[in-house]
């Protein structure tokens, strides 16, 4: 007994109780501690690109090729970024029809929104691109309308309309109408320009340039608003209205002319 209670008061057993505390302490949290956030994060995304990769070999890459380089069938997706797949994918455009015509026009999506989000996880994975944007990039707050109108005049009318209602291109092409469009798809759209549209970075065009278009977008689109010149025209502006005026006003006038001159002359002859 003398020789065991000498033992625990040797000058180096707290020492040893204490690291043999230490080693179980941290042998428990590593076993039971939940994983951090960002090793979550990384697992999550590591898994979206697994899933987006399998859904790509069967939808995209017979026309984009097996690794994202591109076809004669359809272009690179290197470097396009999630927000390119988010817009394409997202309004239907892709996949694609087999038979096409000019361009790819809008229709019934195929995918839901988490499968598309894990084939922007994929082609993102390929090489960076611009990103989805987020609600507060799009969204209405802080957003100004005149600036806006101002500023899609200057860079979108000639193609979409003033009011976004869509137009005629050469060789087949058209610029799609922006009523209805979702505010991220036209941010998006403006993001990466796809197909006939140029595209409009940020060095091009503000972060809060793009939240002002997108807010005088939806107040003229909106199902509040009202035409305050009667009868729209389509939205297609003066130049329309004046067209109507020069048909159908001068055209009366005319016509009232010739009948007065046959009723003049019928009368002299009377």
């Amino acid at each position: 007994m003398k020789k065991l209670s000498a033992r625990r008061r040797h000058p180096l057993a707290a020492l040893v109780v204490l690291l043999l505390a230490l080693v179980c302490t941290g042998w428990l949290y590593t076993a039971f501690a939940p994983a951090s956030k960002a090793t979550a994060d990384d697992t999550a995304q590591s898994l979206a690109i697994d899933e987006g990769k399998k859904l790509y070999a069967v939808g995209c890459a017979s026309c984009h090729g097996t690794g994202g380089q591109g076809s004669s069938d359809g272009p690179s997706l290197v470097g396009v970024g999630a927000a390119a797949v988010d817009f394409q994918v997202g309004t239907g455009r892709m996949p694609a029809a087999t038979s096409q015509g000019a361009q790819v026009p809008k229709k019934k999506v195929v995918y839901s929104q988490a499968e598309i989000d894990q084939l922007a996880a994929y082609i993102s994975s390929l090489g960076a691109g611009p990103s989805v944007p987020t609600k507060t990039e799009y969204g209405p707050e802080g957003a100004d309308i005149a600036k806006g109108g101002e500023l899609f005049r200057t860079n979108c009318a000639q193609c979409h309309n003033f009011t976004g209602k869509g137009g005629a291109l050469t060789k087949g092409k058209f610029a799609p109408t922006i009523e209805g469009v979702d505010p991220k798809h036209i941010y998006e759209a403006m993001q990466t320009g796809p197909q006939n549209m140029p595209s409009f970075p940020d060095t091009t065009l503000s972060e809060q340039n793009k939240k002002d278009i997108i807010a005088y977008l939806n107040a003229v689109n909106g199902e509040e608003t009202e035409s305050p010149g009667g009868l729209e025209l389509g939205g297609l502006g003066p130049v329309s209205e004046g067209l109507f005026g020069w048909i159908f006003g001068l055209g009366g006038l005319i016509a009232v002319a010739v009948w007065v001159a046959a009723r003049t002359a019928k009368a002299k002859k009377s």
